[in-house]
């Protein structure tokens, strides 16, 4: 009787393995279904998000007494997934020239007109892409990665146009 609970419960501890097995899997797919959606999308909707990103960032006001002039984005896109909430970001490295806003504080630093190097952010949010015109200064896609400890996604660079 002993032998047969015992196998009863062998059994039942294997197919409960089993089964999170096939549900981690299922998940891992899912996950890299929504990651090849979330690439595709953005390389169709690059050039939007980039003019969005520029727009959105020359009407935060900062950094502060300066205008935004142009941006100039590099070819290549840094995917990464926040851990917790799973959340896809792209980072894309950028050159921004700024010039001083005439009367303010910055109208007579020198520096003001040299490029920036920067990365800037987006979001996709399961559906679409969405930037706040947030630009980490200082910063490469790949340094923004790990200093926000992010997970780098399997495919971490995509050049832009390419499929």
């Amino acid at each position: 009787m002993k032998t047969v609970l015992l196998a009863v419960a062998l059994g039942f501890a294997l197919l409960a393995t089993a089964v999170l097995v096939i549900q981690r899997l299922y998940h891992r797919g899912l996950e890299a279904a929504k990651l090849a959606r979330a690439q595709g999308t953005f390389r169709g909707r690059r050039e939007w998000l980039e003019a969005r990103f520029h727009t959105l960032s020359a009407q935060s006001g900062k950094p502060r007494g300066l205008r935004w002039v142009d941006c100039d984005f590099d070819d290549d896109v840094v995917f990464a997934r926040e851990p917790v909430s799973g959340e896809i970001h792209a980072f894309v490295g950028v050159s921004i020239r700024f010039e001083a806003i005439e009367g303010g504080d910055m109208e007579d630093v020198e520096a003001v007109g040299n490029l920036r190097a920067a990365t800037s952010v987006f979001c996709f949010d399961g559906a679409n892409w969405r930037t706040e015109g947030r630009a980490i200064f200082n910063l490469s896609p790949k340094q923004a990665v790990l200093h926000f400890d992010l997970l780098p996604a399997p495919v971490e660079h995509t050049a832009h146009g390419q499929s």
